[in-house]
């Protein structure tokens, strides 16, 4: 096993009392004694040039190479380096690259990717004589590496927006100590479905990737797939409907009366109350009217309180489907184009996690038309009691008196 700490210490220990020549021997035959890979790595750990060890491993191999005995660089002698001979270079580069020019109208590159390239054109044309690889080297000395972007603002928070999370997670918490079940849901981003690219990789056979279409245009004839996630935190179980229309209110409701159906009432078949907890907007958000309307007919069907918490605006990323749900199954199907709505299903149906995550799944594939309203006479209709804190985030749906039928007289 190459030992990299080895061969710093015997360098550091060697280099000062040896000429320039030597050294390059000495960093050659490191290089030659550690095998595959050991030009890399003396390099990494010495910090010489890569062509230096090149240049000591011929001369060790061929002794005609070797400058003449005694010969030896004059101190101070070789070519300077760049900012020596260009003693503005520097600070030329610096207000190039520094990230307060973004909004500096005079910045010459302020609209162009500031690439090694587009930077060393730049300088050229301040008049320094620079290359693409000395304006690389510059920016490593001087501390600069390519960094992506990374998600930490969180915009305009809610002045009620922490008081909202404890109202949310004490309603949770009590839900859960009664025995009552708590779902949290949500509508996974919409999927193009067909042959388009996945992210991600999946194991296949060397030199064989899977072929997919180069741009993801909307197959008519197949349209896009939409899951609504119903999440159960006490049992680790989730029903996801793929819709085929619209993400609407309806559909969200429809897709929570098919995991009661399917997976709660057999779970919990002494419930009262059912606790919903959803984003703030989409197709479940608190200001949707057909949202409360859909849920009251459930309640009605299913005789359940239908109690609903809406996270504040602007924190979905917290909700519970998002990173129990919806990110296993965007794990399980990587690299996997989704070529078929059943496809989908089954991806969806087969998605496990360590925790024991269970899930199934079922197409639907019913009509639900975008720009429904709801009257005020229908809201009036609703059994919706409304939270003293924050009723238009929390709030509970009672069910409606059901009277007898007639009966029939013949």
């Amino acid at each position: 096993m190459l030992d990299e700490g080895a061969i710093r210490d015997r360098y550091l220990a060697l280099a000062p009392a040896v000429d320039e020549r030597v050294r390059r021997l000495i960093l050659g035959a490191e290089a030659v004694v550690a095998g595959p890979g050991g030009q890399a790595a003396v390099a990494r750990v010495t910090g010489a040039s890569p062509a230096t060890i090149r240049r000591g491993i011929a001369e060790l191999g061929d002794p005609d190479r070797r400058p003449a005995q005694g010969r030896v660089r004059r101190p101070g002698g070789g070519r300077k380096r760049a900012v020596e001979l260009d003693p503005g270079l520097q600070d030329a580069l610096d207000r190039l690259v520094e990230p307060t020019t973004r909004g500096d109208p005079m910045s010459p590159l302020r609209w162009t990717c500031k690439s090694l390239r587009n930077l060393a054109a730049e300088l050229r044309r301040q008049g320094h004589a620079v290359s693409h690889r000395v304006v690389g080297e510059l920016l490593h000395d001087m501390g600069y590496s390519l960094q992506a972007n990374r998600k930490t603002l969180e915009g305009t928070e809610h002045p009620e927006r922490d008081a909202q999370f404890a109202h949310l997670n004490a309603a949770v918490q009590l839900q859960l100590s009664l025995g009552e079940p708590v779902i949290s849901v949500d509508t996974k981003k919409k999927e193009l479905v067909g042959p388009f690219r996945n992210g991600g990789k999946e194991l296949r056979p060397k030199g064989d990737p899977e072929e997919v279409l180069m741009h993801d245009f909307v197959i008519p004839e197949l349209g896009r797939a939409s899951p609504y996630g119903v999440y159960d935190l006490a049992a680790n179980e989730a029903w996801v409907s793929v819709g085929t229309d619209h993400d609407t209110a309806a559909f969200a409701v429809e897709s929570i009366r098919r995991w009661w159906r399917t997976m709660g009432q057999p779970l919990h078949p002494d419930a009262r109350r059912l606790l919903v907890t959803a984003d703030a907007g989409g197709s479940n958000g608190y200001r949707l009217r057909l949202w409360k309307l859909e849920l009251q007919k459930l309640a009605d069907e299913t005789g359940l309180q239908i109690g609903v918490c809406h996270f504040p605006p602007g924190t979905s990323k917290w909700n519970k489907v998002e990173h129990r749900l919806f990110s296993a199954i965007s794990q399980d199907w990587r690299g996997r184009p989704l070529v078929s709505h059943e496809v989908i299903v089954e991806l969806i149906g087969a998605t496990t996690t360590r925790t024991g995550l269970r899930v199934r799944s079922a197409l639907d594939t019913s009509d639900y038309p975008s720009g429904v309203r709801v009257s005020d006479a229908e809201m009036q209709t609703l059994y919706l009691e409304r939270d003293t804190f924050h009723g238009e985030w929390n709030y509970t749906l009672l069910p409606r008196l059901r009277l007898p039928e007639a009966p029939v007289i013949s």
